[in-house]
């Protein structure tokens, strides 16, 4: 950890190093990068042709996807949540 609170790190992803700064923990750091790359090589893997920026933007869209996805998942579990709470304090 540096001085302005930040912590740095060097990762690789698909080959390429990259310095990494944030205020997220390393650990943190390690795995989103870890994970990016763990998509970055399942789409190379579908098609070898694909050149590393459309496997970059593939993985940026497949990770997008599932942020979106687990988004509306959460979205929907606050309103059922809030609903039954409602329910809760008006059968009270």
């Amino acid at each position: 950890m540096q001085d302005d609170g930040k912590n740095r790190l060097i990762v690789d992803i698909f080959g390429q190093q990259y310095r990494l700064t944030g205020r997220a923990s390393v650990n943190h750091m390690r795995m989103v990068a870890g994970y990016v790359n763990d998509k970055m090589k399942e789409i190379s893997a579908g098609n070898r042709r694909l050149d590393t920026t459309k496997i970059a933007v593939l993985a940026a869209v497949n990770i997008t996807d599932e942020y979106f996805r687990l988004r509306q998942e959460y979205e929907e579990l606050l309103r059922i949540l809030q609903e039954d709470a409602r329910r809760h304090v008006n059968s009270g």
